[in-house]
């Protein structure tokens, strides 16, 4: 069994390998992220997956806990940084250490996980999320209060069509692994990607 670790470190080195074959266009295209362009998702990535645990927690209190201020502050930080460089620090840090290494690498998974669904599926590069990955992944939205699954998809049962996962308690949303966990971190357009009864409740 492949261990979390190696996952992410699989999902960060293809995240590399998307960014370093998009064109200027790419780069400046609008991600799911409401306000980010796909260097910005890029960007936000390393830098918040690129903190120590100890350089997390003094960001944590300077902001009070706000993780908006966080990762905008971070965005100005690292605006300078060209997409070679981007590329470059993505594929340099693929092994989890300093916020990526926390839950044994499940933070540096799902961040890299969700956001480069974020960039594919606006630059219409879809791909098939391996299984394990996307299972890890599920598992951790929802029980990470920084990510909230449980508490945006509370009072309905979740059901995935294309594995065996489901979670939860109430009338069912049905849809697709990564659909869910999208939906589960807040991507309220794929709840179009859903069905069943619980899709209302999680309008």
């Amino acid at each position: 069994m492949t261990s979390v670790r190696a996952l992410a470190r699989l999902e960060r080195e293809e995240f590399a390998d998307l960014l370093e074959g998009l064109t200027p266009q790419q780069w400046a295209t609008p991600s799911l992220c409401d306000g980010w362009s796909v260097r910005d998702v890029a960007t936000h990535t390393i830098a918040y997956l690129g903190q120590s645990r100890t350089r997390l927690l003094i960001n944590m209190i300077r902001a009070r806990g706000d993780v908006d201020r966080i990762n905008a502050d971070q965005l100005q930080e690292q605006a300078g940084r060209s997409p070679a460089r981007l590329v470059e620090l993505m594929r340099q840090r693929a092994e989890p250490s300093g916020a990526a290494a926390l839950y044994r690498g499940r933070v540096g998974l799902i961040e890299c996980l969700i956001h480069q669904q974020d960039i594919r599926r606006p630059l219409k590069q879809p791909r098939s999320i391996p299984e394990d990955r996307l299972q890890v992944s599920l598992d951790y939205a929802r029980v990470s209060p920084v990510i909230g699954g449980a508490r945006r998809t509370r009072r309905v049962r979740l059901v995935a069509t294309d594995m065996d996962w489901s979670a939860g308690h109430g009338p069912e949303a049905r849809g697709t692994g990564e659909a869910l966990l999208l939906a589960m971190t807040g991507r309220a357009e794929l709840l179009d990607e859903l069905d069943g009864e619980g899709v209302t409740l999680l309008r």
